[in-house]
């Protein structure tokens, strides 16, 4: 097997907790990577890192918000004063709060999207991934390389039903990906985005069996997707084997595609 190139690199994925990040930290540990796990929530901090350390991995937990520019920057300083660099940024951390723009019902609306709602997800999934990449990119071009992996969605390149601020944040992190491809290809480093579809997470299993089938014949494949199939595309896409791969959405879906 060819190797990956990948151990021994410092890796920082938010939201690892649990879901797609704590599936992506896992995966990295196996590469033997030293992963920086860091979620707004520490309840399992413990757990993740006997989870990630006996992967194989080196890591370390931080209760860190992506939201705080001052936190973001404390969690960044913390990784390099501990390893000294930082190659791989998985910007995964994100938050749903679904509602139609306006529901309406015998011809009257009956409810609308919050602002509370609408500017909670762009703080988290639009703001946290600016702000996590700000604070890590210095020390990117001091290193000269890196790379940095965006969370999008099906929703960020389709839109979806009841998702206003979650299709604009994801579709918003697609171009944060085409735009720092361009500004920071000079330093070698590449900056890429995945947009898994329906997938295997604690929340939607909770779904109930009537729309969890309802998504399962909207995939061509014939299955909601695994955590570890979003993971290993993050890997892939570290890795050596994806080195002129940059500005680059890859779709993780089973070839979904939203209202078909």
């Amino acid at each position: 097997m060819k190797d990956t190139g990948l151990r021994g690199k410092v890796v920082i994925v938010t939201g690892a907790a649990a879901g797609l990040g704590r599936a992506t930290a896992r995966l990295f540990a196996r590469e033997g990577c030293r992963i920086a796990a860091w979620d707004v929530k520490d309840s399992d901090g413990d757990g993740l890192l006997a989870e990630l350390a006996a992967a194989g991995g080196e890591p370390v937990f931080r209760k860190t918000n992506v939201c705080d520019a001052i936190d973001v920057e404390a969690a960044v300083a913390d990784i390099v004063a501990r390893w000294g660099r930082i190659d791989v940024l998985i910007n995964n951390a994100g938050i749903l709060r679904d509602a139609q723009l306006v529901k309406w019902k015998d011809g009257q609306p009956v409810s609308v999207m919050s602002e509370e709602d609408f500017d909670a997800v762009i703080n988290v999934n639009l703001k946290g991934v600016y702000l996590c990449a700000r604070a890590v990119v210095p020390h990117m071009i001091r290193n000269g390389s890196g790379v940095i992996l965006n969370a999008s969605s099906v929703a960020g390149l389709h839109g979806n039903f009841g998702q206003t601020n979650y299709s604009a944040t994801k579709a918003g992190v697609i171009s944060f990906a085409h735009t720092w491809a361009r500004e920071l290809g000079r330093y070698k480093i590449r900056v890429n985005a995945i947009a898994p579809g329906f997938m295997a997470t604690e929340m939607v299993r909770q779904m109930p069996p009537k729309v969890l089938d309802a998504m399962i014949a909207h995939t061509p494949l014939g299955r909601i997707g695994e955590p570890d199939d979003v993971a290993e595309a993050y890997v892939w896409l570290a890795s050596d084997a994806a080195s002129f791969i940059t500005g680059a959405v890859l779709s993780v879906d089973g070839g979904l595609v939203l209202g078909t």
